[in-house]
């Protein structure tokens, strides 16, 4: 089944608690939570405090995204404020392997990310180490970009390898995602899709809604 992820990052963060009843409401299947440092991406978002209080306001799975230096040094404070899946960057990490052990000794699952411009073979070795394979098709760390389309290919090399080996990884999609791009990466074998502006900007039900119809196309 293909997933639905939105970005808590385009919520309104005066209402947080309210945007994230709307969408769990709507049909989401998972609540995706952008970290950023300001070191590993120019931009800071929030950190442990504002995740564990958004935490509180659903039960659907907390896909958490991390876009830190070194995020091994987080791993179980994460994990102490309700993540599911912590996915951090090939290019963030001295030890990625470690990472992913650390991740997976605190009972989470492991996703491994990658920038657009970061060579798929850079994340190919770990491809059957972790759940999930994030393929980043804007720069992390910018809103309101467009999706890349040379990312495309990356999509399909993990997902030829993932069927190749008859392996259960994810394949996430992050950036620039709207209804009317959304079967590109889901034609190229993507499973899980991040979408912010385009599920909180309008009518959040209809817009889960026209996602879900798009997903429909590619379901077995």
């Amino acid at each position: 089944m293909i997933k639905l992820a939105p970005s808590i990052l385009s919520a309104d963060f005066a209402n947080l608690g309210n945007d994230i009843k709307r969408i769990d409401q709507a049909g989401c299947d998972w609540i995706h939570v952008d970290i950023m440092d300001g070191m590993f991406v120019p931009n800071i978002s929030f950190g442990m405090p504002v995740t564990k209080a958004a935490r509180a306001y659903t039960k659907k799975y907390f896909d958490v995204h991390l876009m830190i230096q070194e995020p091994i040094r987080y791993v179980k404070e994460f994990k102490a404020v309700g993540a599911d899946m912590l996915t951090v960057h090939v290019e963030a990490c001295e030890d990625v392997q470690a990472t992913i052990d650390a991740i997976h000794a605190e009972g989470m699952d492991a996703g491994l990310a990658c920038n657009p411009e970061t060579p798929v073979e850079d994340i190919v070795p770990f491809i059957d180490k972790v759940e999930m394979i994030l393929i980043m098709t804007v720069h992390p760390g910018f809103g309101g970009q467009s999706y890349i389309d040379e990312c495309t290919e990356k999509i399909e090399i993990v997902n030829a390898i993932v069927h190749e080996y008859n392996l259960k990884t994810l394949i996430e999609v992050d950036g620039g995602i709207k209804v009317d791009n959304v079967c590109i990466p889901l034609d190229a074998g993507a499973n899980v899709i991040v979408a912010g502006s385009a599920v909180f900007g309008g009518n959040v039900k209809e817009n889960v809604k026209n996602f879900k119809e798009q997903f429909q196309n590619f379901e077995d």
